[in-house]
């Protein structure tokens, strides 16, 4: 299954802001530096995680973004299901498709969306930055040193 870019960044910022201290404010503008994506589309991503509750969003001179919950806390299929707007797999009407009414493929592939989120439901946020040294280690080089 392939997710949009959309999520595939949300779920990348909330790996970013898991391995910061807990409490620790960074910027939208610099995570999005540290992916080298739009600051534009990741406000949008960080807003909607913000509403979510995942992110607790500051704002003001000394504001910033943060994890709201414990990474633990975090489940990754439901956090895929927020942030796509289509978890069927198929969008049967646009461009319209003739076949709809005797068609197979929509329902396979539900059934093989289903078990993809199956799995991530598995899977915390927690479980994603278990490799936290790792992590840091890339994004130290990643990260421009702050002035």
């Amino acid at each position: 299954m392939k997710l949009t870019t959309y999520t595939d960044f949300g779920l990348r910022t909330l790996m970013y802001l898991a391995t910061l201290p807990e409490g620790e404010l960074t910027s939208v503008a610099h995570v999005a530096n540290v992916y080298e994506i739009s600051r534009n589309h990741l406000v949008k991503i960080v807003n909607q995680l913000a509403r979510e509750g995942y992110i607790r969003a500051i704002r003001g001179k000394n504001g910033g973004i943060c994890l709201a919950r414990k990474p633990a806390d975090i489940n990754i299929g439901t956090v895929i299901r927020t942030l796509e707007n289509n978890i069927q797999g198929i969008d049967c009407g646009s461009p319209a498709c003739y076949l709809v009414k005797v068609c197979r493929l929509k329902d396979a592939l539900k059934k093989a969306m289903d078990a993809f989120l199956a799995v991530m439901d598995g899977y915390t946020l927690a479980d994603l930055i278990g490799n936290r040294d790792e992590l840091m280690v890339i994004f130290s080089e990643l990260d421009p040193p702050k002035k």
